[in-house]
């Protein structure tokens, strides 16, 4: 008798579950096998659905498994050099405004782009103030700051001056909570053009070998390992 109170309880509560997920028109996000998908899903904007795994295979996914190129940030230490003009070399770190100042031609917006761009710029900057067009854009030490929670040893802010991945980030955070963390369904939680990103990944399929794609992650990227589904 009390198992049938029990599985009837359990299956009311079943149906009740799933009509208020219908009603809340909620979709369910796609579980990827490892075996015929990559380790990284689609990213899901604003609760609408992502690509599919036909569209991985086209080839229109967001690439997060090269790493990002590299934008220079506030905080950041370049040095910029004139192999024609010595004299005028400088080593400096990116304001919080974002800017760097250099002689002759005062400050200079560095922070958002890379040092390719801020190189080119400078040399148009510079075209009216010496004879040779040569200058160079190294940095000299950046990091960048990414977080990640839930089911992990050491939650909390991971600091590199590297390119890094989502599993790279939770090893730097003790590593998983194996006895909790459900390893197929990792979220990296990304801020792109004013929106949210939501990407899952299954690391699982990673650690096994069965898929060889990185995630790498971008500055301020939130890495979320969530629990496993438990009925008790």
């Amino acid at each position: 008798m009390k198992m049938f109170i029990c599985q009837s309880s359990l299956s009311i509560y079943s149906l009740v579950a799933v009509a208020v997920l219908a009603g809340a028109g909620c979709r369910t996000q796609q579980d990827y096998d490892s075996a015929n998908a990559p380790a990284y899903a689609s990213p899901r904007q604003n609760g609408e659905a992502g690509q599919t795994a036909d569209d991985f295979a086209m080839g229109t996914q967001t690439d997060s498994s090269q790493p990002p190129p590299t934008i220079l940030r506030q905080g950041d230490t370049v040095k910029v050099s004139f192999p024609g003009a010595a004299n005028l070399n400088e080593t400096e770190q990116i304001r919080l405004d974002g800017k760097i100042a250099l002689p002759l031609v005062g400050d200079v917006q560095a922070a958002g782009l890379t040092p390719d761009q801020l190189q080119a710029n400078l040399v148009k900057l510079y075209a009216p103030q010496i004879s040779s067009s040569d200058v160079t854009v190294a940095i000299e030490s950046s990091s960048f700051p990414v977080y990640v929670t839930g089911c992990v040893m050491s939650p909390g802010r991971v600091l590199s001056n590297q390119p890094i991945t989502a599993l790279e980030a939770i090893m730097d955070a003790g590593g998983f909570d194996f006895s909790r963390a459900n390893l197929r369904h990792v979220h990296v939680i990304r801020r792109e053009n004013d929106s949210s990103q939501s990407y899952v990944i299954n690391l699982k399929a990673v650690l096994n070998g069965d898929d060889k794609n990185d995630f790498f992650l971008q500055p301020d990227d939130i890495v979320y390992v969530p629990e496993k589904f438990s009925w008790f």
